[in-house]
């Protein structure tokens, strides 16, 4: 990733972006900073907030006419903040805050040319930023000494002329504000700043002030123009005459980078979903301290959070997805050293919600995606991040579990069934179950089983997800290229976009045209339906899956996500081998959206739902059944997924075309051995198969080599087939062996031979 990609990821997200009330208003105040404080109770704090930015405080926070109620998202939940009330409460309770402290002199002098709301405001802005400024006027502020008391209280505007002067301007009253005088101040200071209200005779000899830079005809002359009722516009103005006069006198652009000046649009998305509207808590009176607090409370602290709200993985890391890019871009850049970031990049499911939910449509499964590619191809990628699913992959893919072949008898398939290799894994019974109805009711299917390479292009292995497409197609050229019918959303997904020449269709969509298997079973209680997330982006799958189960006399109920907007079970993009503890944590989320038995149509949504506990059913368990309570099956451990594949091909070779399973056994297999509770536990924990074990203690039978513990009489044998040095804890018993425990590691101590 470079800068320019970085600069587009970032933009893409919303959550830094201007509140509508902040970009509403013309001087940009806090607004939602300063509610909070209000609603705490620390009135200093808040009224800090608004001295901050308002010219003028103690005067402009009682005479705001609150132009952002208009943009206040909370308008449509029981009305707009009470800005305005709001500040005038603060401006009285509160205690006064000094002047902000000047900027060095910067050697230029600017004169304001009348002494009402603008000009009082072009001086203190002025003033903030290093001019020498005098302020010109027959008296400051006549017109506001003109208000009653309950709208400015004596002594407010007195306070704030005296921290004008303490800024360093210099009032000159009692002046006649005449032509001759304007010209006398253009010819003596660098600029001059004219109030809209003190326009002297002739002026309009000048022209018109610009839109943008308030500039005049005359260089150096800037005017705000006259007849702006708002005040707070009238101080805007103010501030942008400023603006235009440090221009000026730099010799810089007079008119670039000025669009954020005064009100602006903001892309900023908040949902008012799950809120209530509750009314005003005050009127536009200056409120009582409780009534104050509990309008301030009303505000929304609005922020768009829409992906963070649904995701458990984005919740974990605590930020959001620029701050994620901006740590992605980092972790990339960092030549020597730990890549802090790579658990959180390896941790996303990749599953699409985000992306779905997210106004501006920001995919933190792409870019989690590619940052895993860029790993992978600097060699940066940890190892054991996804070295097991692909693994399990490669054997899936082996001679032991992979076929490709016509229906029994038969030498061309106009179809051909494609489980999926976590089906098989799952439910091989289930799966021979289907194939058998499918070639009965549809004719000439043929069977492919492998895996459709999902967990290569997962973990980012573009080389090895080619390579294993290829293999693929071959396999299913070989077979004269027939129409696939596709049992796994992802597979369907995977197939879909890989093999783009080939005919596909989804299981379901086929048995919703043939209607209900012969033996299907009858559903009974309430089934909350789990889409997965493969089928987020296809209506027509989840369609066809919700008709099987109408006919099949389900009674359904639908999670909060559903559809469009499912959650991921915890499996999607590896995070479960990537962030074990963290994809648990997702599939327990999942497993409490509904009270009721799940039931899905993709097996490692199932399994992953039910190793929390939950009871959860396969659409397998209903229209292929094979037990008394499928929702009870457990999730079939590593070990036992892999003994599954290799059975159910060996079965189906045997039964239904006749033939040995290829080779026999690997010498480790003959290895009888049995584990305690504890030791299996921690196995599917470290992701130690029961093959890794009986190579350990092949390895020690043949060597002799092991450990001896003197007080248990357990031995501890050790053994590194590739990369991976297993340790196991057992005893010897008869024929075989008891293991107690068994860890992994990849540590190669240097010296030492395996």
């Amino acid at each position: 990733m470079d800068q320019a990609e970085l600069r587009e990821w970032e933009h893409r997200c919303i959550q830094e972006e201007t509140p509508r009330c902040t970009a509403a208003c013309p001087l940009h105040v806090d607004a939602r900073t300063f509610c909070a404080l209000m609603a705490s109770g620390r009135f200093d704090k808040a009224w800090q907030t608004l001295a901050k930015v308002l010219p003028l405080p103690g005067v402009l926070a009682r005479l705001c006419d609150a132009p952002c109620k208009a943009a206040c998202v909370r308008k449509d939940a029981g009305g707009p903040i009470e800005m305005g009330a709001l500040e005038r409460f603060c401006a009285e309770a509160a205690s006064p805050v000094p002047p902000p402290r000047p900027l060095p002199s910067r050697g230029k002098s600017v004169a304001v040319f009348g002494g009402e709301l603008a000009g009082l405001c072009a001086a203190w802005e002025l003033s903030r930023r290093g001019f020498d400024v005098s302020l010109h006027c027959t008296a400051p502020g006549t017109e506001l000494r003109k208000l009653p008391e309950q709208v400015l209280p004596e002594g407010a505007l007195d306070r704030e002329l005296e921290s004008l002067t303490r800024l360093g301007v210099k009032v000159e009253q009692g002046n006649e504000l005449s032509a001759e005088l304007l010209d006398s101040l253009l010819e003596s200071r660098d600029a001059v700043v004219v109030d809209g209200d003190a326009y002297p005779a002739g002026f309009d000899n000048f022209g018109p002030p610009d839109e943008l830079t308030l500039g005049t005809q005359r260089a150096g002359l800037f005017a705000c123009p006259p007849d702006e009722p708002s005040p707070v516009f009238r101080a805007a103005l103010a501030r942008r005459a400023a603006n235009s006069v440090e221009r000026f006198v730099q010799s810089v652009s007079m008119t670039s980078s000025r669009e954020l000046e005064g009100p602006y649009a903001t892309r900023l998305f908040t949902s008012l979903e799950g809120v209530d509207p509750v009314p005003p808590a005050c009127a536009e009176a200056c409120p009582s301290e409780e009534e104050a607090r509990s309008e301030a409370g009303r505000c929304l602290q609005c922020e768009c959070m829409e992906c963070v709200k649904v995701c458990e993985y984005l919740k974990h890391y605590k930020h959001y997805p620029k701050v994620y890019a901006r740590q992605i871009y980092n972790n990339e850049s960092i030549v020597m050293g730990t890549r802090q970031a790579n658990t959180m990049i390896n941790s996303c499911m990749l599953c699409g919600l985000c992306e779905t939910v997210c106004p501006e449509d920001f995919s933190m499964g792409d870019l989690c995606l590619e940052a895993r590619r860029t790993l992978v191809e600097q060699n940066h990628m940890p190892a054991s991040a996804h070295e097991f699913a692909l693994r399990d992959m490669a054997f899936a893919d082996g001679e032991r579990c992979r076929l490709a072949r016509h229906a029994p008898g038969t030498e061309a398939s106009e179809y051909v069934f494609f489980p999926g290799c976590q089906l098989a894994a799952s439910d091989p019974e289930g799966v021979e179950a289907a194939y058998a109805d499918l070639r009965a009711r549809v004719g000439n299917v043929g069977l492919m089983l492998r895996c459709c390479g999902a967990p290569a292009e997962w973990a980012g292995r573009r080389g090895l997800f080619a390579d294993s497409l290829a293999d693929l197609t071959e396999a299913w050229q070989s077979l004269d290229s027939p129409k696939i019918i596709a049992a796994c959303p992802t597979c369907l997904k995977t197939l879909r976009a890989g093999l783009p020449d080939a005919e596909i269709v989804s299981h379901w969509s086929v048995l919703r045209a043939l209607g209900l298997p012969e033996g299907t079973a009858t559903a009974t209680g309430t089934l909350a339906v789990n889409d997965p997330c493969a089928a987020r982006h296809d209506p027509v799958l989840r369609e066809d899956v919700r008709a099987l189960l109408e006919q099949a006399g389900a009674s359904t109920v639908e999670p909060k996500l559903t559809g469009e907007y499912t959650e991921c079970c915890g499996y999607g993009g590896l995070l479960s081998e990537a962030n074990p503890e963290l994809g648990l944590k997702v599939s327990e989320h999942r497993a409490m959206a509904r009270d009721e038995d799940f039931i899905t149509y993709c097996v490692m949504c199932r399994d992953m739902i039910a190793r929390t506990g939950k009871r959860a059913m396969h659409l397998f368990d209903l229209l292929y059944p094979s037990g008394d309570d499928p929702a009870a099956r457990p999730s079939p451990g590593h070990s036992a997924r892999r003994e599954n594949r290799v059975r159910l091909r060996d079965t189906l070779l045997r039964d239904l075309w006749k033939e040995d399973a290829d080779g026999g056994g690997a010498p480790h297999e003959s290895v009888v051995v049995i584990f305690t509770d504890g030791a299996a536990e921690v196995m599917e924990e470290r992701r130690i198969l029961v093959s890794d074990v009986q190579k350990v203690l092949l390895r020690a039978r043949e060597t002799g080599k092991r450990f001896v513990h003197d007080r248990t009489g357990h031995f501890l044998a050790s053994h590194r087939p590739v990369v991976v040095t297993y340790w196991v804890e057992f005893e010897e018993t008869g024929d075989g062996y008891l293991v107690h425990n068994a860890w992994c590691h990849r540590m190669q101590i240097k010296g030492v031979k395996a």
